[in-house]
């Protein structure tokens, strides 16, 4: 009886996490298609100084909620002034190919510096 009992409550433990895992949220995704004038410039993620590529590009967020995220980005092209924009992503899709579908558009144009 003791042993039942005891597999019983593992049993139960088990379930019981298994539903609380659920709770967690399902990865959600979000994208934004970065382009500039002139194209071929970096795109820096400042909050952590990442190269995300060069424009033309497309970029996906991954999370585990619907929740926004508040993103400042830098661009930079030698022979033009930087730039930095800063944006909301809503990572809303269920799946990185739907988020790359309805891609947000974020475009810039470089001021050329003056020699």
């Amino acid at each position: 009886m003791k042993k039942f009992c005891s597999t019983l409550c593992l049993l139960i433990a088990v379930v019981c996490a298994g539903f609380l895992g659920g709770c967690t949220g399902a990865k959600t995704y979000g994208s934004v298609k970065f382009v500039s004038t002139p194209a071929g410039a970096e795109v820096i993620n400042l909050k952590d100084d990442t190269n995300m590529g060069m424009t033309p590009v497309l970029v996906t967020w991954e999370g585990n909620e619907e929740k926004p995220e508040y993103v400042t980005i830098e661009f930079r092209k030698t022979g033009y002034r930087e730039k930095i924009t800063s944006f909301y992503v809503n990572k809303r899709h269920e799946t990185r190919e739907e988020a790359a579908s309805a891609a947000q558009p974020i475009s810039v144009e470089l001021e050329k510096r003056k020699n």
